[in-house]
């Protein structure tokens, strides 16, 4: 019977670009990427809706936050791109797969946009180039989204994107700010079956993003 743990490394790893997007690697050893990733993590927006295992307080934990995702990203465990705009390279937020089982070939995407980048459509669209590529190059089967009971623009960047929503997990995150309790989380999830959806033109008007799932 296959390893439920076993790892496939893809590489080279690309630039994906579409949507008026590029999302590209990041880069550990940037400081511009660290401060970056410091922001997102920090951002209070985040923090109401997500609490890592490991807090990001500076930028010392912020490197090292970077680092662990670029050595899962190396071993085949997750990718993980820096959202920039296509036009001007403009760093705007962050998407990734996670937890990637390559035996039952699932993985489970999450994603934040910074501050300043919201109610344009950023996660819908870098959601959309994400899910092509683990679909195609990375072969997963299934992609689940979840997020925190309540943060209902998160529901409609997953069904817009074509994830439906499939139920409620009980407790089955962290409370904001707390390790010692729980909250509810909505599941949503997409097949490689699933049509790809047809997304609004780029410059169609703003729609909120959510700041961010885990």
């Amino acid at each position: 019977m296959p390893d439920v743990h076993e790892k496939s490394p893809a590489h080279p790893f690309p630039v994906l670009d579409g949507h008026g997007l590029r999302l590209r690697p990041w880069d550990p050893e940037s400081e511009a990427d660290v401060a970056t990733w410091l922001r997102g993590l920090t951002d209070p927006e985040f923090q109401r809706w997500n609490t890592p295992v490991k807090l990001v307080r500076d930028l010392d934990s912020a490197r090292d936050s970077l680092r662990s995702r670029a050595e899962a990203v190396a071993d085949g465990t997750a990718v993980a791109f820096c959202i920039t705009d296509a036009a001007t390279g403009t760093t705007l937020g962050h998407i990734g797969v996670n937890d990637i089982n390559h035996v039952i070939r699932v993985g489970i995407v999450g994603y934040w946009v910074l501050p300043e980048a919201r109610g344009h459509q950023v996660a819908t669209r870098a959601l959309a180039l994400a899910a092509r590529y683990a679909f195609g190059a990375v072969r997963l089967h299934r992609i689940e989204l979840g997020h925190a009971l309540g943060h209902d623009a998160s529901c409609r960047i997953a069904e817009r994107c074509g994830f439906p929503y499939e139920g409620t997990l009980r407790e089955a995150m962290f409370e904001s700010g707390r390790h010692d309790a729980f909250r509810d989380v909505h599941l949503h999830a997409r097949i490689a079956t699933d049509p790809e959806p047809t997304l609004p033109p780029t410059g169609s008007g703003p729609r909120q993003d959510p700041a961010a799932t885990p």
